[in-house]
């Protein structure tokens, strides 16, 4: 009995069945979405095929070799006698016009609206994930509530509500690639441009052809540690390091983001062998975000970030050279707002997800005239 046979066994047998490795004890819902709607079912890019109709997948570091009728490891692709599908092209599981300060970017169009969407999956399991109920689900256990919807639909949804990007987000959107892309591609010819909040882990050719239709990249980075990657995520370290060069390499707007957790990665050592990386290879522009861990998904053991230890780690970033960096989930902090790292004027205030004032002219401090680095208008 191969995998599509024993899903369609009948719901009594299925509801005492978990899916191992991605939703512990969450029961695998009846083959619906999957095997009877095929509207979002649509070839994979960026996989080899093997002998006995298997294949490789190799659009992320993990480089899946994948059976016949099986998926990879992120749950939503699958070997369909020898070529790889994604199962969820055109299936968004979540759509909201968010802040774009939420993502968090902090340089991009403040004070504006990013049409933000994801599938289910994702190529990582952090623990402490804050949308679990989304990345480390597969495509059959959450419903298709908004139906098909095409990236023409996407962008045009976009642009009716008024969103200057559309942000992939939420979930992993490396393991909706194909998906993402097409939407790149029409959003920016219709001047609406895509922006990527990712863990990074994907391979380079994948992520070099992506970044001509990005306008920028959100990296939610672990930790600069190995064995927290491996141990903590189920990923590795050095492709993610990889991705973020290769983004400024190709001149694409990036910011970072390290969810600061007590015990885990707060160590002060760790963040300065962090920011001597970061300006080794990326430059003192890109703004790094510390922000505030708070108990989820298996991490319900530890307690929220103290702010003196975002606080900590902001200065150390700022004395190491850091121009731009920030602490996150603290509403009200001074360190939210933006200011001139050359005259240290405040050009941007913030609280929160609210934008109270934006001073920056033509990307420029008005008091100094500093360039100040970012996608402004």
């Amino acid at each position: 009995m191969n995998r599509r046979d024993f899903l369609k066994l009948p719901c009594a047998f299925m509801a005492g069945c978990a899916l191992g490795g991605l939703a512990p004890g969450v029961a695998l819902r009846p083959a619906r979405a999957a095997d009877s709607d095929r509207r979002f079912v649509h070839k994979a890019m960026w996989f080899k095929q093997l002998k006995d109709k298997k294949v490789q997948c190799q659009l992320c570091p993990r480089e899946c070799e994948i059976a016949d009728q099986e998926r990879g490891w992120c749950g939503n692709r699958e070997n369909e006698g020898g070529v790889l599908k994604t199962y969820v092209y055109g299936r968004p599981v979540s759509i909201n016009n968010d802040p774009i300060e939420k993502k968090p970017f902090f340089h991009v169009l403040p004070g504006t609206r990013s049409l933000s969407i994801s599938t289910a999956g994702c190529n990582m399991e952090c623990q402490w994930c804050q949308n679990w109920e989304l990345s480390q689900f597969r495509p059959e256990q959450i419903p298709a509530r908004f139906g098909y919807v095409s990236p023409d639909r996407m962008v045009s949804i976009a642009s009716r509500a008024g969103s200057k990007t559309i942000a992939f987000t939420y979930g992993e959107p490396v393991v909706f690639y194909e998906y993402m892309l097409d939407i790149a591609k029409k959003s920016k010819s219709a001047g609406i441009p895509g922006v990527m909040v990712s863990n990074g882990y994907i391979q380079a050719e994948p992520m070099t052809e992506l970044l001509k239709y990005l306008g920028a990249v959100k990296i939610d980075f672990k930790a600069y540690d190995r064995e927290l990657y491996k141990k903590w995520c189920r990923g590795t370290l050095d492709p993610v390091l990889e991705t973020m060069k290769l983004v400024k390499k190709k001149g694409i707007w990036l910011e970072m983001v390290h969810l600061t957790i007590p015990t885990l990665n707060d160590d002060p050592e760790e963040h300065k062998r962090l920011c001597e990386w970061v300006l080794e290879n990326l430059g003192p522009d890109v703004p790094l975000h510390f922000t505030r861990f708070h108990p989820t998904y298996k991490v319900k053991n530890l307690p929220p970030t103290p702010p003196s230890t975002l606080e900590r780690a902001y200065e150390t970033a700022r004395k190491a050279g850091i121009h731009y960096p920030y602490v996150g989930n603290l509403p009200g902090h001074e360190a939210e707002n933006t200011r001139c790292h050359k005259c240290k004027e405040t050009v941007i205030k913030r609280v929160g997800f609210t934008l109270l004032e934006n001073k920056i002219v033509d990307g420029k401090c008005p008091k100094c005239g500093t360039k100040i680095p970012g996608l402004w208008k």
